[in-house]
């Protein structure tokens, strides 16, 4: 089992072995995953609740609202690997009030503070980076379930899963990172 260290925004969390550090692939996949967070978490680094939910661009997207869509998707995700298409939301059933409580992933609502949200988002990685630790096959799958922006009848391994966590992880670091220059000029990734 490997355990990621708590540390403060903007240092690189360095995985430490309880038994016995993942080796070859998973390793290189938590590696990407950890590398993709970092960065999203550094865009982070030094603001203020007003900040984090600040938008800066003529979307909705926020730093702290990001931060919270990532979690909720590696969370999701994580949870397919494990129990496949069950736990999955049934996309093509969504109601308006679906895609409302989807849309609030993005935004800082009342209450919601970035340091909470930053714990939040620590929470769901250690629980990741120890399923993908204890995985014995990266090659199991499971069918996707069915949403339009899927292909009908495709399956993703854990690899494959893995590997859309990190560039979805990727993606909205670079949003992040283009609201915090806006924000003060900070730059994470330039």
């Amino acid at each position: 089992m490997t355990e990621t260290t708590e540390t403060p925004v903007g240092q690189y969390p360095v995985a430490t072995a309880t038994d016995e550090r993942p080796t070859g692939e998973q390793a290189e996949l938590l590696d990407a995953l950890r590398a993709a967070r970092h960065f999203l978490r550094l865009t982070a680094r030094d603001l203020d609740d007003e900040q984090a939910g600040r938008r800066t661009t003529v979307s909705e997207l926020c730093i702290g609202g990001l931060i919270k869509h990532v979690s909720s998707v590696e969370r999701t995700w994580a949870a397919f690997i494990e129990f496949g298409p069950s736990v999955m939301p049934d996309f093509m059933s969504f109601t308006e009030a679906d895609y409302e409580q989807r849309a609030a992933e993005f935004r800082m609502l009342p209450g919601e503070t970035l340091a909470g949200v930053l714990t939040a988002y620590e929470t769901v990685a250690r629980a990741t980076d120890e399923l993908v630790s204890n995985l014995s096959d990266l090659g199991v799958s499971h069918p996707l379930p069915p949403a339009p922006w899927f292909q009908a009848d495709t399956a993703w391994s854990a690899r494959r899963t893995l590997i859309h966590i990190v560039a979805e992880t990727t993606q909205h670091a670079g949003h992040a990172d283009i609201i915090r220059e806006a924000i003060d000029g900070a730059k994470s990734m330039g």
